[in-house]
């Protein structure tokens, strides 16, 4: 574990933070600490900054009530600069968007961004507005059922796949799988940070229980 005394801040004191969401990986903001900020977060678990335009410390959320629980600070390879991993409360930004980074500046024409996030939302769109000769439309015009039904017939696609050994088909239907089973999770209300949560928590469990074998 890196001492705080070996990094590196600026002429002023400062070191740049780079928050970024634990769960969606997204870059939240760019901060600044100081020593005091910072041992102040490692403290509380909870990002502290240094604004640069008020000279004083701000604890994010303090007054938004959006708070930054942190899950680890990392600082890159010439001790100058810090990502801090974070499980937020609510928007990152002041202007009530999720992340500050929302203006798109260029973008390639061959190369696209892909993200189960996006792909969430893409699905949640097709239930909202109703695209015409849309797959997605489709299973959600029919309901619950038909998803349900299409999630067995992925499973055993799978699973016929899988006992194949098939590496590039189990891929496939492994694909499929997880496609209708986002669209059943929309449907039934339920986001991929539920699942996340869910998995962290027997994580968690999973780790303490390991933890115990080897102490007796």
């Amino acid at each position: 574990m890196l001492n705080i005394d070996e990094l590196k801040f600026d002429e002023k004191g400062l070191i740049p933070a780079i928050v970024v969401d634990s769960i969606t990986k997204k870059v939240l903001t760019l901060a600044y600490m100081n020593r005091e900020s910072l041992e102040i977060s490692m403290e509380k678990g909870l990002t502290c900054f240094y604004s640069r335009s008020r000279q004083k410390l701000w604890l994010k959320g303090e007054t938004s009530g959006n708070y930054q629980h942190i899950i680890s600070i990392t600082a890159d390879c010439d001790n100058d600069a810090l990502t801090v991993v974070v499980e937020k409360d609510g928007p990152a930004c002041h202007t009530g968007t999720d992340s500050c980074f929302t203006k798109p500046v260029w973008e390639s024409e061959d190369k696209h961004e892909f993200s189960l996030q996006s792909l969430m939302k893409l699905i949640e769109g097709r239930k909202i507005e109703k695209k015409e000769g849309s797959y997605t439309t489709y299973l959600f015009e029919k309901g619950i059922d038909k998803m349900l039904k299409k999630v067995g017939e992925e499973c055993t696609e799978v699973i016929i796949a899988g006992k194949a050994n098939d590496k590039k088909e189990t891929i496939y239907e492994i694909a499929d799988l997880t496609y209708h089973v986002m669209v059943m999770m929309i449907e039934m209300g339920i986001s991929l940070e539920d699942i996340h949560r869910e998995l962290a928590s027997r994580h968690v469990i999973d780790h303490k229980v390991k933890q115990e074998k080897m102490t007796k």
